[in-house]
């Protein structure tokens, strides 16, 4: 008997969220948000990433109206980028110039681009060879990606960017390199996919390996100063 009625709380419970996710309530305040966070970035991030959001502002800006960028990351992983943003690059930190509600409601405009649902093929386990890594690296990506991640402007992002690399998972990195984002100079990699290169799994993974592996001269001075 008692597991009945458990069951049947359970039952309620999961019918009054239902019901509360699906009231004019919600989707009231889902507006607002939306609207709000589109306000914000009007103000602070259209400069650079564009009016629709697909790096075609007046500054550098990457696309983040982009499906497969979207599919990849949480809401999140996009409130990190833009709360701490990337120090050295034109992609700076938005703590000290929003709230915390001003960061939620950029959040929801941005999510609110995604349109379709992309389930992407990726490794479970990333753990590849550095070595050969570095040398698809220099092959494929050292021209838009710049020297040991660098990044160049409005060529390609900084990977060894430290907040890119604390933020950013190796399973992202990998969607990034093997289906790239539609509609800009970040093509797809993997092989049998519409791009220039044609990749291995094994070399994507090897390719991840090696940016997660990449040090920065502060990094490489930090090592050295350590007793």
């Amino acid at each position: 008997m008692k597991k009945i009625l458990y069951s049947l709380y359970i039952i309620i419970i999961i019918g009054i969220i239902v019901c509360v996710l699906n009231s004019d309530l919600f989707n009231n305040e889902k507006s607002k948000a939306i609207a709000a966070g589109e306000k914000v970035y009007n103000q602070q991030c259209l400069i650079c990433h564009g009016e629709k959001g697909r790096g075609e502002g007046k500054n550098a800006g990457t696309a983040i109206n982009n499906q497969n960028y979207l599919n990849a990351v949480s809401d999140k992983d996009i409130y990190n980028s833009i709360k701490y943003g990337r120090e050295k690059t034109p992609m700076p930190s938005y703590d000290p110039r929003l709230s915390e509600t001003d960061l939620n409601n950029l959040v929801a405009f941005i999510r609110e681009w995604q349109i379709e649902e992309i389930d992407f093929d990726v490794p479970k386990t990333i753990a590849g060879n550095t070595e050969n890594g570095e040398k698809v690296y220099n092959l494929y990506c050292l021209s838009c990606h710049g020297e040991a991640g660098s990044g160049k402007i409005k060529m390609g992002t900084a990977l060894a960017n430290p907040q890119y690399l604390k933020y950013t998972s190796d399973q992202q990195i990998w969607i990034g390199t093997a289906y790239g984002r539609e509609d800009t100079r970040m093509g797809p990699s993997l092989k049998g996919l519409d791009g220039v290169r044609q990749l291995k799994k094994e070399e994507i993974t090897d390719v991840v390996s090696y940016i997660r592996s990449i040090k920065t001269k502060e990094d490489i001075e930090n090592d050295y100063l350590e007793p």
